[in-house]
C-alpha cells in the first residue's frame, strides 16, 4: 500500500470519527431533552422508554465501530494497516474502500464469521 493511500484511509477514518462522535453527541442532547419534556400519560412514558432503548442499540453499535476506527488508527500510526490479523497477508484496497477498519482480509472475514 502507498503513502498516498494510508494517507486517503487515515483520512476517511477520521472524517467518519468525527461524524459518529457527533452522531452520538446530538442523540445524547436529543434523549435528554426528551426526557425534561413534560409525559402526560402512558404512551409518552412509553414512547420515551423506547425510544431510550433504540439509543443504547445505536450507541452500542456506533462506540463499537468508533473503537474499531481507534484501532485502524494505530495500525496506521504503527505501519501495520492493510494486513490481515489472521493470516498476515494484506487486506485488499477493494475491501478496505467498503470497511476502512477491517481487521481481516475477505477470506479470514468468513472463516471468524463462521466460528462466532
Amino acid at each position: 500500500m502507498t503513502e498516498e493511500q494510508l494517507k486517503q484511509f487515515e483520512e476517511i477514518l477520521l472524517k467518519r470519527k468525527e461524524e459518529i462522535q457527533k452522531t452520538m453527541h446530538d442523540r445524547a442532547q436529543e434523549i435528554k431533552e426528551l426526557k425534561t419534556t413534560d409525559a402526560s400519560d402512558e404512551a409518552d412514558f412509553a414512547t420515551i422508554s423506547t425510544d431510550s432503548e433504540i439509543e443504547r442499540t445505536i450507541s452500542t453499535k456506533l462506540m463499537n465501530e468508533l473503537k474499531e476506527i481507534d484501532y485502524a488508527l494505530h495500525k496506521i500510526s504503527n505501519k501495520t494497516y492493510g494486513i490481515c490479523e489472521m493470516c498476515e497477508e494484506p487486506i485488499g484496497v477493494a475491501r478496505l474502500q467498503v470497511k476502512p477498519q477491517a481487521k481481516y482480509c475477505i477470506v479470514c472475514r468468513e472463516i471468524v464469521e463462521k466460528s462466532a
